[in-house]
């Protein structure tokens, strides 16, 4: 017999009650902040056509698609034709491309779902994790990328996160860049791919990365010169701003920062004319916030008005952005204590099998005025009954004995202080809704 290994696979991890209820709580919260500015819930399937995910997210993506072998009689061919989602964007496109009658001009989007990536696994990086994306679809105006940053921030700030920033720039400013710099168009995206990974290896590993990619005395000198200068925001941005594509993707974004700035009540936002993201379908501002301790990337996002055109004719506008709801939810767990109650409010007790009925009949009645209620599964005497109410975080124990029934009432017990009240049947639901209300 083949052992079963009981660890889940690398890359993913399982969530006891304590965990899971902090994450929902920590989810609520985003979708609670989604809705207040306006955005609206998609839900997509968990796998996809391997041809609507594949040439989209760039050569380092492409090598990351979950691809789901053919099934039944195909199997043995070894190849596939579905693929786990690797983000929440492409999925939408498609929905928007297939129904987009059904839908208004402007249409304010927000997913919170999970999607697979085979990646190495490390410490804030798996292979199973959620996204919580917001988009806008229709607009091409700069308002629509303000919106998207401070839905974004609303919803870090609202969760405590204040002390991070938002680096802002543009595939325009980039590909002015790149043309200034006078580096071929078919280098071009190992540029932006090395660009990209400044945060994980830093410029010195950045410019190793491009000399081993290159020839000796190639175009990729003056870009490195710029890299090795003190102040590299400055050189790089005067170089930028010398090509006519790149001053206007500094205009875009600058005036991005200006509209943005005066309602962060924590965060502070900068032009980085050096941020590169790297899936290809970006086209204009691109962005990342980042919290000041040096955890990394907690969100990211940008425009990809060409993305659309990949599923239907029309080309259409759209922006949006993705919490790094993962690496938030690690960064929140240092800081605040999981809820330790994992069961109902109110623990209704058993006294013998001859009380089942009444205990049913509480908890029912309880739980249809919108008390939060369970009946002891255990059984025994009543010392074990509180341990496993106490076990489980339950605020009160209600206890029905012989002696409360002849008397037609109910006793409580609270849990936190060790307060016992015994209180008339007929008035004791609500009673108990008022007690709960206090705790």
């Amino acid at each position: 017999m083949t052992k079963i290994t009981l660890t889940p696979p690398s890359g993913s991890r399982d969530f006891l009650p304590k965990e899971a209820l902090f994450r929902e709580k920590v989810f609520s919260t985003v979708k609670s902040i989604f809705t207040r500015h306006g955005y609206a819930p998609f839900q997509t399937p968990a796998f996809e056509r391997l041809e609507t995910l594949t040439g989209k997210y760039g050569e380092e993506g492409e090598k990351l698609i979950f691809k789901i072998l053919k099934r039944g009689e195909k199997a043995a061919s070894g190849e596939a034709d579905l693929a786990l989602r690797y983000d929440l964007t492409v999925p939408t496109m498609r929905v928007y491309a297939q129904r987009r009658n059904d839908m208004p001009r402007i249409v304010k989007r927000y997913q919170v779902a999970p999607v697979w990536r085979a990646d190495r696994p490390g410490r804030g990086r798996f292979r199973e994790f959620y996204q919580c994306d917001v988009d806008v679809i229709g607009s091409n105006s700069l308002l629509a990328d303000v919106d998207v940053l401070l839905t974004l921030s609303d919803a870090i700030e609202t969760l405590g996160i204040t002390n991070y920033t938002i680096r802002l720039n543009s595939r325009l400013c980039l590909q002015g860049l790149m043309s200034a710099c006078k580096i071929p168009v078919n280098m071009h995206q190992s540029v932006l791919t090395a660009l990209d990974k400044i945060d994980k290896i830093g410029v010195e590993g950045v410019i190793d990365e491009l000399r081993e990619a290159s020839p000796p005395n190639s175009t990729l000198e003056e870009l490195i010169r710029d890299l090795e200068s003190p102040d590299l925001g400055s050189s790089v941005r005067s170089r930028v701003e010398a090509h006519p594509v790149g001053k206007e993707g500094l205009r875009s974004v600058d005036n991005i920062a200006n509209m943005v700035k005066p309602f962060l009540r924590g965060g502070k936002i900068k032009v980085d004319p050096i941020l590169a993201r790297g899936l290809d379908y970006y086209t204009g501002p691109i962005f990342e916030f980042v919290v000041d301790d040096g955890i990394g990337s907690i969100a990211g996002g940008g425009r990809y008005d060409g993305l659309s055109s990949m599923f239907m004719k029309e080309k259409v506008p759209v922006c949006g952005g993705s919490l790094g709801i993962e690496r938030i939810l690690m960064l929140l767990s240092q800081e605040v204590e999981y809820e330790e109650r994992v069961g109902a409010s109110c623990y209704v007790t058993v006294w013998d099998d001859t009380f089942y009925g009444d205990a049913l009949a509480l908890v029912h009645t309880l739980q249809s005025i919108g008390v939060s209620a369970e009946i002891d599964l255990l059984g025994g005497k009543l010392g074990r009954q509180l341990k496993a109410a106490d076990e489980r975080g339950c605020s009160l124990v209600l206890v029905q004995g012989p002696d409360e029934k002849k008397l037609n009432r109910i006793t409580i017990k609270e849990m936190g202080s060790g307060n016992q009240q015994t209180v008339p049947q007929s008035g004791a639901p609500e009673h108990i809704k008022k007690l709960i209300a206090g705790l």
